[in-house]
């Protein structure tokens, strides 16, 4: 039996995946799975036995990546799941910011007694006019499987569309349309968009992305869009840049003190994701990774570790999570020299300095063996797995 600890509160049709071989609740202990949204892991104390850690959504900022990855946790996340929704809540953005629609609004609420309200509305319009999506430039940072649906929906819209993303996925390149023009040098897209959206991940190298050096190269009156972590835009320089006119908007999803009354300034709470059915769809991708994991030992979608799956058909399979160093492989192997083991199938796949392999074999290993192959300088975590046992 799988114990699947729950830290959040997820999507019933998520936990429905799971099937009668799972205990799923909040209150486990030695659990050996994680199911999670928003929740703070950063200070949890990892149990020994916890394997995997699924994240149902994108971000993963939340989660501790370098101890997990020290402990041999593969973590997991839901990349796709909620794009649908982030692809039509940056259109409801783009269309805010060209248009003063809730400018517009908000005055009419303020009409209620007007009896002119007609005559009025007429020559009150003109405050709120706006321009049209039709013609205009979008540039797109990271192209992923939110921004290739966004720069694929912009065309529709009769916007030409610019794309930048050095780590563009195959998959996410198959999914592009060809219309889409390919920048190898942001600063090109900068200098040729009069609107930006970002759609990448928050870490060290991006942090503050859109900073006074790179709005300066930017058209004067530019839109900006962040559906994507509030830390990719540096708020005292998209403040200054409001304020002399260089962007004309700014539109966030991660609305701050410093920016919320801010006339140029439309911040969204958090909302990007935040459907039924994107949360139904993260949760359920999420079980099914930590499904395929525990059981199989395959790897999708997860931010520390080597994407690696194969089909699971012989009677017995070892995956160890080892460092990407020489001579690993070898070490393995010949640690299963004392069981007379045959290696019918074996994977290996590596991620910066982790690697992971697979090894299916036609007799089970002896926990001799499995201790020996634990103890091998660079391995991080070993486990096993017995063919159709679920």
């Amino acid at each position: 039996m799988y114990k699947v600890k729950l830290y959040n509160n997820i999507a019933q049709v998520g936990l429905d995946t799971f099937n009668e071989n799972y205990e799923v609740k909040e209150d486990l202990e030695n659990e050996d799975a994680i199911l999670v949204r928003s929740a703070n892991l950063h200070d949890l104390d990892y149990n020994p036995n916890l394997k995997c850690i699924a994240r149902a959504g994108a971000g993963t900022n939340n989660i501790d990546i370098k101890t997990c990855t020290e402990k041999g946790i593969v973590v997991f996340n839901t990349p796709g799941a909620n794009s649908n929704a982030v692809k039509e809540i940056v259109f409801a953005g783009m269309l805010l910011a060209s248009r003063d629609i809730y400018g517009g609004i908000a005055w009419a609420k303020t009409q209620e007694n007007n009896e002119n309200l007609a005559k009025d509305m007429e020559k009150q319009k003109k405050k709120y006019a706006g321009t049209e999506l039709n013609g205009k430039t979008l540039g797109v940072i990271g192209c992923g499987a939110i921004g290739v649906q966004v720069a694929n929906l912009a065309l529709r819209f009769g916007m030409k569309v610019r794309g930048y993303d050095p780590y563009m996925s195959i998959e996410a390149a198959w999914n592009l349309s060809r219309y889409v023009k390919h920048d190898s040098d942001v600063k090109d897209l900068y200098k040729n968009s009069d609107f930006i959206t970002i759609h990448i991940p928050l870490n060290d190298k991006t942090k503050d992305t859109i900073n006074k050096e790179t709005i300066a190269l930017m058209k004067d009156g530019v839109k900006i869009l962040n559906f994507a972590r509030g830390g990719l835009v540096n708020e005292d320089d998209i403040l200054e840049a409001l304020d002399s006119g260089k962007v004309s908007a700014y539109v966030t999803d991660f609305p701050s003190p410093k920016l919320v009354n801010h006339p140029g300034v439309i911040a969204i709470p958090h909302l990007g994701a935040s459907t039924a059915e994107s949360e139904e769809n993260c949760a359920i991708k999420a079980a099914q990774e930590t499904m395929h994991y525990l059981q199989y030992g395959n790897i999708k979608n997860s931010v520390n570790m080597p994407e690696c799956h194969m089909d699971f058909n012989t009677p017995f399979r070892i995956c160890v999570i080892h460092h990407n160093v020489p001579k690993m492989i070898s070490q393995i192997t010949n640690g299963l020299s004392d069981d007379n083991a045959n290696i019918e199938n074996l994977m290996n796949k590596s991620k910066n300095d982790i690697a992971y392999t697979i090894l299916d074999l036609d007799k089970k290993a002896s926990t001799q063996t499995i201790e020996k192959i634990q103890s091998i300088q660079g391995v991080i975590r070993v486990t096993t797995y017995q063919g159709d046992t679920l």
